[in-house]
């Protein structure tokens, strides 16, 4: 195997093989991901001994990812809506031996007001219509409906306005998609910027599908204002 471009921790193998069936595997040693998923995760920066959360964590690959930049110091944070995702999160990091990472289920909004103010680092992998991910996924063009696009949008501010409150004045919030589309990417976050003067934008990126031979996405940094 070799290191896959532009990741902290990433390897690309030599060939296919089942690897599931590995001991290494069954032991935590990797876990299988797209190549995206770690460059996110290096974009978040988390550092050893920080709080982080990871707002829309779903099954967990980039808490893994951002686990291992943390080295298993500091307090990893996994929120998600829906709990089978978050049972199946669970058990790659128990898998993997992250024990500074808790899982917790978003069932009311109150649990994202607590933690108003608390995170170092917030990663928002928003839902979004997946078209960054259309080469390993080609049927999903044909699932994709014009309102799905409106609907994910209205889910994305709502999740940038509430969620993004969660990093502390001087903290980072990473907004990410697995999307090309305009209108998912760089103009929800100038629609954000409009809405809020609690924020800046420090940087942000286009990830081309392909782009050293990873899903295509799209990533913005945010710093809250002291």
């Amino acid at each position: 195997s070799m290191p896959a471009r532009e990741t902290e921790f990433g390897l690309v193998l030599n060939e296919r093989k089942n690897v599931f069936a590995t001991d290494a595997f069954k032991e935590g040693w990797f876990e299988m991901q797209d190549g995206a998923s770690q460059q996110v995760a290096k974009i978040l920066g988390a550092q050893p001994g920080e709080r982080v959360i990871d707002a829309c964590a779903g099954a967990g690959g980039k808490t893994l990812a951002i686990g291992a930049m943390m080295k298993n110091k500091g307090r990893l944070l996994s929120l998600d809506v829906e709990e089978r995702k978050l049972q199946e999160l669970r058990k790659r990091v128990a898998r993997s031996g992250i024990d500074t990472s808790e899982a917790r289920l978003i069932d009311s909004q109150k649990v994202v007001k607590r933690l108003e103010g608390s995170a170092d680092r917030v990663l928002l992998d928003v839902p979004c219509t997946g078209v960054g991910v259309l080469r390993r996924n080609p049927d999903k063009k044909w699932k994709l409906k014009p309102q799905d696009l409106e609907n994910l949008m209205k889910i994305q501010a709502e999740i940038l306005d509430a969620y993004s409150l969660m990093a502390k004045p001087g903290g980072i919030v990473v907004y990410a998609t697995c999307s090309c589309l305009p209108q998912e990417n760089r103009a929800q976050i100038d629609a954000f910027l409009k809405r809020t003067d609690q924020f800046e934008l420090v940087s942000d990126r286009d990830f081309e599908p392909g782009e050293n031979g990873y899903d295509g996405f799209y990533a913005a940094t945010l710093k809250r204002k002291q």
